[in-house]
Order: structure tokens, then sequence, then C-alpha cells
């Protein structure tokens, strides 16, 4: 079997052989049409919404445009009706909830709560929130929105859930710390509250995670470093902490972090390309999706980067000498019908436990691809 195999793709391809021009798990995308910081995007549908921001030094904006991956491409959305910075927002059932920010500088901090409907390009104004807050950080889970933290000099430790259907907000347990400048995602079931600025200028390193069905809280173990002004998102069930600054007023960095709930260990993984902090990250298709903040502090420099991170890039060069050939596809053929993890690669992340022949269908989607880098 596996000598009919190996025959008849050698008939098939020849002694081809593509160079792997792989630099590594960061990949630079389109940039974004308008330059801004503090904005917040979520997904849709297979697309990314950017949406509001600031362009200039704490002047908020309105804007909403939305990323295509499968082409890369940018489109102009209708704009948000309250132009604001330093919100978060949550998608839940296909439509976008924007919440809290502040209009400009001096803060005006509020409670805003506004729906976007990204299938008929609209928005509608909903119940607002209990506490007027910037710089909170909202996840979901089971399809209520926790909009958790926020406010300045010092962080609040407010915690209220909005379930979208009823339109009601609910006071939960009160997060342990007050914080803001942080950010928050959920895994399992769960939201951990990462990093962020307890009373301006401290930033701290402090995770706690929170349960939805006990309203408990729970401390877990501390990111390596104090961050603020970074952003998270899950794949696979890990998070990604993702440029950021370990000070208000200090320069950002390109440091980017993994955190597994569920052995409470963090990692250092590949950096950023461009050092950046008040952004925001998406997941699409299992990469994450880092755009816009500013590439300075106090002299804020909005920026329209865009940059693809993909945490479990595909490994198809099974010999490691940097070309996709024939005796990488022998390797494949010799380890058919076992477990081996080097070659069992589909389905993606981390296949199903046997090479065969959906294994050697992924494999040979990228015979003749010129440039891996676009696929890593």
């Amino acid at each position: 079997m596996k000598t009919r195999i190996l025959f008849m793709l050698v008939l098939a391809l020849g002694m081809a052989s593509m160079s792997l021009a792989v630099e590594g798990s960061w990949a630079m995308k389109a940039d974004m049409p308008t330059a801004r910081m503090y904005l917040s995007t979520s997904v849709v549908d297979g697309k990314i919404y950017a949406i509001g921001g600031a362009s200039k030094v704490e002047v908020g904006i309105s804007a909403v445009e939305e990323y295509d991956p499968a082409t890369d491409t940018w489109t102009e959305e209708s704009p948000m009706p309250t132009p604001r910075w330093g919100f978060s927002m949550s998608a839940v059932d296909e439509k976008i909830y924007a919440i809290g920010g502040a209009e400009g500088h001096p803060v005006s901090a509020l409670k805003t709560v506004e729906e976007y409907d990204p299938a008929t390009d609209t928005w509608t104004t909903k119940s607002p929130m209990p506490t007027a807050r910037w710089g909170l950080s909202a996840s979901v889970v089971n399809g209520k929105i926790y909009a958790i933290g926020g406010g300045i000099p010092g962080g609040y430790t407010h915690v209220q859930e909005y379930d979208p259907v009823t339109d009601i907000w609910t006071r939960k347990a009160n997060m342990p710390i007050g914080r803001y400048g942080f950010s928050c995602s959920a895994v399992n079931g769960k939201i951990y509250a990462i990093g962020g600025v307890t009373w301006y200028p401290t930033t701290t390193s402090r995770v706690d995670e929170y349960d939805p069905v006990t309203d408990t809280w729970t401390q877990k173990a501390d990111m390596p470093a104090p961050r603020t002004y970074f952003s998270t998102s899950v794949v696979n069930g890990k998070i990604y902490a993702i440029g950021g600054s370990d000070h208000p007023d200090r320069a950002p960095l390109s440091i980017v972090y993994e955190y597994d709930p569920e052995t409470d260990i963090w990692t250092t993984k590949d950096d950023m390309l461009t050092p950046r902090m008040v952004l925001s990250t998406s997941v699409l298709n299992g990469k994450i999706y880092a755009i816009g903040g500013s590439t300075r502090a106090i002299t804020w420099n909005a920026s329209v980067t865009v940059e693809a991170y993909d945490p479990n890039p595909l490994v198809v060069d099974f010999n490691g000498d940097g070309a996709l050939d024939i005796n990488d596809l022998v390797i494949l053929i010799e380890y058919w019908g076992t477990d081996e993890p080097l070659c069992d690669i589909a389905p993606p992340p981390i296949g199903d436990g046997i090479v065969d022949i959906l294994d050697l269908e992924l494999f040979m989607s990228y015979w003749g691809q010129e440039n891996m880098s676009e696929n890593q």
C-alpha cells in the first residue's frame, strides 16, 4: 500500500521541489484604512469589524471598517452613533455590542451601549451600563456579556452582566482588585482578567479567574511581567497576551505571552513584528489578527498596521531542510497508518491520531506553492 501510493505520486509530481520561505509565525496584512488606537474589534460571519477608537490623543471616532481575511481587504461600513475610545466589544448571535468607553479628553466616561448588526449594517441603542467607565474589558459566556473593571486613576472592581435577549444588566461579584487597561478572555466557561493598571501608574501582572456559574473569583498564576494596554485572544483553549507596555507612559512592546488555563502556566512566544499598545485582537480560522494601536506612548501615534499570528503553524517540511519535496512525502508514507505526531497534521491543529489520506491531502495542498509564509 505504501509503495503503491508513493509510486503513483512520484509519477504525478516528478521530482519537483519548492523552497520554504518561512520567516516565522507572524505575517503582515493589508493596512486598516483609518489609523487608530484604543479601538475594539469583533468577529461575525468570517469578517473582523474594527470599530471606534481614537485617531489622535484621546479624541473618539466612530469609524467602522470590515476586514475580510480571505481577500485581505477592508470595506467601510456605517459609523457607530457615539464616537468613542477605550470601550469594549463582544459579539453574541452575530450582533456586536459596543460598551462604555470615553468621548474625549479630559476623560468623559460613558454608560452607552450600542448594538451593531453587520447583516443590515445598522446600529441600535440598548440599555445603558449601570456604571460609566472606560478602559474596561468584556467577555461572553453562555450568551451573556460580562463587563469588567475600567476607570481612572484607580480601577473599578465592578462586574456587570448584560443579557442581549432581555436587554437587562445585573450586578455580579466584584473583581478582587480594581483595574483598567487590562484584558479579559473566556475559556471553557471561565473568564480570565489579566494585567492592567491598579492605580496610576502601577501596572500589575495579576490574573484572576471568574466563574459565572458560581459568581466567584480565584487568583491564578501571574503573567510573567506586569502589562497594560495589551490585548488577549483565545486559540485552541490558550490565551495569548499581545503587545501593550509595562507602564502606561512607556514605549510599547512586541512581546507575546501564552497562558494555558488547564495547567496554569505561562510561556513566551514569537514577538509581534511591530511593537504596539492600545491595540485590539480578534481570531479567525485559528489565526490572531493584531489591529491598529499606537507605536508610541504619551505622544501617541495611531497605527494602521495589521498583523496575523498563527500560534500553531502547520509543519509540512517533515525533515526540516527548508524544502517541500519528495523526501518529505517519503517520510509521510513511511508513517502511514501510525499515530506519528510529526505527520498527523489533519485535521489541524493536532490531527486525529492516525496518518492517513486526510494528512496526505493536506500535505499535497501545499505542493507547488511558492511562498509558504502566506500559510504560516
